[in-house]
C-alpha cells in the first residue's frame, strides 16, 4: 500500500512555483498577484483564506486579503468584484465561500472575469474544462489529477466510482477522470445521496473519489484488494482529548488500508493540494495575462 503524500507533493510544486517566480525577478517581469475576498468572520474561511496568503508569500507572489463586513450587501459585493477585474496588476482573485444568506452565490461567482477565475467555478471555465479546453481547473479536482499523474496510478480502462456530486469536487471528478488523456480514460460512476446500492458500486471500483463529507463513511468490506482510495472529506469529530476534536475524512482509513493499493490520508494528502493548484492557477493566469498584454 503506497500513502499519497499530499504533503510532499504540494512542497515539490511550492518549490518548482517558486523557482518560476525567482525567474520572473530575475527578469524583472511582474510576479503573479492572488487576490482573495473574504466575507464575515466564519472561522474555518479566516483559516483558509491565512494559510493561502502564507502560501503566497513562500513562492514569491503578492497577495491581497479583502475583507468585507458580515453585513456587506451583495451590491457592494459586486462592486468589489468589478472592481478586481478591472484592476491589471491582479492576475486572479477567488471569493471565499459560503457567503452570508443576503448574497447570492451564483451571482457573485458569474460576475468574476473568467480570465481571473483561479478557482475554476465560472460557468464558463467550468463549460471548457467539459469539453476538454485548456482552462482553469477547480483547485482540489485539479490537485487530484496531480497526485494521480505523479504517483503514476493507472487510470486507463478502470472503473472509477465518484462519490458526492458537488460542483466543486464531485461533478468536476467525474469528468475529468472519463477525459482522454492521463490521468483519465476510466469509466465513471457519479453516485450521491439517492445512489441505491451503493456498496454494490464502491466494491466494483478501481478507483474510489470519496467528497461526501460523512465520517469514515467508506468501511473496508465496501471495496475490493487494491483499490485507489482518493479521500476528499475533512470533518472535525469531537472527542474527549484536550483538543476536543480530531480531524477524519470519508474513508474508515485505519481498515480500509488495508486492501487499497494506494491511500490518500487525512489530512495530508488532498488537502495541501488544494492550495498547491490555486497558485498554480495564479502561475496560468499570469502567464496568460503577460502573453495578452504583448
Amino acid at each position: 500500500m503506497t500513502i499519497l503524500d499530499g504533503k510532499k507533493v504540494s512542497n515539490d510544486i511550492k518549490n518548482e512555483i517558486k523557482a518560476e517566480v525567482d525567474k520572473m525577478k530575475a527578469n524583472d517581469e511582474k510576479v503573479p498577484h492572488l487576490a482573495a475576498v473574504i466575507v464575515g468572520n466564519d472561522g474555518a474561511s479566516l483559516t483558509y483564506v491565512g494559510s493561502k496568503v502564507r502560501a503566497c508569500e513562500r513562492v514569491g507572489f503578492e497577495s491581497t486579503m479583502v475583507r468585507m463586513s458580515n453585513t456587506t450587501s451583495e451590491v457592494e459585493l459586486l462592486d468589489k468584484i468589478e472592481e478586481l477585474n478591472n484592476n491589471a496588476d491582479i492576475d486572479g482573485f477567488i471569493i471565499q465561500l459560503p457567503l452570508p444568506p443576503q448574497i447570492n452565490t451564483q451571482k457573485v461567482l458569474m460576475a468574476v472575469n473568467p480570465d481571473k477565475d483561479v478557482d475554476g467555478f465560472h460557468p464558463m471555465n467550468f463549460g471548457k474544462m467539459a469539453l476538454d479546453m485548456s482552462t482553469f481547473i477547480p483547485a482540489t479536482p485539479f490537485g487530484i489529477l496531480e497526485l494521480l499523474e505523479r504517483y503514476q496510478v493507472e487510470t486507463k480502462g478502470k472503473h472509477t466510482v465518484v462519490i458526492g456530486r458537488s460542483h466543486i469536487v464531485g461533478r468536476p471528478m467525474s469528468i475529468l477522470m472519463g477525459r482522454k488523456g492521463f490521468p483519465g480514460n476510466s469509466t465513471v460512476t457519479l453516485t450521491h445521496s439517492h445512489t441505491k446500492n451503493i456498496t454494490q458500486i464502491t466494491s466494483q471500483a478501481d478507483v474510489i473519489i470519496s467528497a461526501l463529507g460523512v465520517p469514515k463513511f467508506l468501511k473496508a468490506e465496501m471495496v475490493k484488494d487494491d483499490v485507489v482510495i482518493i479521500d476528499v472529506g475533512i470533518t472535525r469529530v469531537a472527542d474527549d482529548s484536550e483538543k476536543g476534536y480530531y480531524i477524519t475524512g470519508d474513508v474508515d482509513f485505519e481498515n480500509v488500508s488495508k486492501k487499497a493499493s494506494f491511500i490518500t490520508p487525512v489530512p495530508g494528502g488532498v488537502g495541501p493540494m488544494t492550495i498547491a493548484m490555486l497558485l498554480k492557477n495564479t502561475l496560468l493566469a499570469r502567464e496568460q495575462h503577460r502573453k495578452n498584454h504583448r
